[in-house]
């Protein structure tokens, strides 16, 4: 099913273009033009997001405060196994995901461990990297309580979502 699903979406946009008259050639060079121009502004920090992360996790300091950690996020209820992935995701998919597949070979999937990942991976966000991308194009040059209101989000979607790996 999911096999069609980019066909007939594609279909759908040139029947759309064609009951409207618009060129949709067109449509589609200039969104891509206008693509490319978001990639060149959001470069910059999207490379100062990874390496800032990629730091992190390879200088020790990710582990380091891992261990510090752990004891308090084992008391809201998230394993001090998934401490790392609870730090990491919001900085990084690539750097969480490794970090989930270690967990996956560790200590299995069907486990509370191995299912308080998942839903710590699934519930989460790299809050960092999507402000990077779209801070940098908006005028919004104050964040205020934009990533800090996002971190406890993602933090409180972990907690609940790890106590409810308990229940169920």
């Amino acid at each position: 099913m999911t096999l069609y699903i980019v066909p007939l979406l594609f279909i759908t946009v040139l029947l759309i273009s064609l009951l409207r008259r618009k060129d949709a050639y067109s449509s589609f060079v200039k969104g891509a033009a206008s693509a490319v121009d978001l990639m060149l502004n959001v470069l910059p920090y999207l490379l100062a997001v990874m390496v800032a992360c990629e730091v992190f996790r390879v200088s020790g300091a990710s582990a380091a405060v891992s261990g510090f950690l752990s004891p308090a996020l084992e008391f809201v209820g998230i394993p001090g196994e998934c401490t790392e992935l609870v730090l990491l995701r919001p900085l990084s998919g690539a750097g969480s995901l490794s970090v989930l597949e270690h967990i996956y070979s560790t200590y299995g999937t069907d486990g509370l461990i191995g299912r308080c990942a998942s839903v710590i991976y699934g519930s989460s966000e790299t809050v960092f990297y999507v402000s990077a991308i779209y801070f940098s194009r908006s005028n919004v040059k104050n964040l205020r309580y934009a990533i800090p209101l996002a971190l406890v989000a993602s933090f409180l979607g972990n907690v609940i979502g790890c106590n409810l790996c308990r229940i169920i």
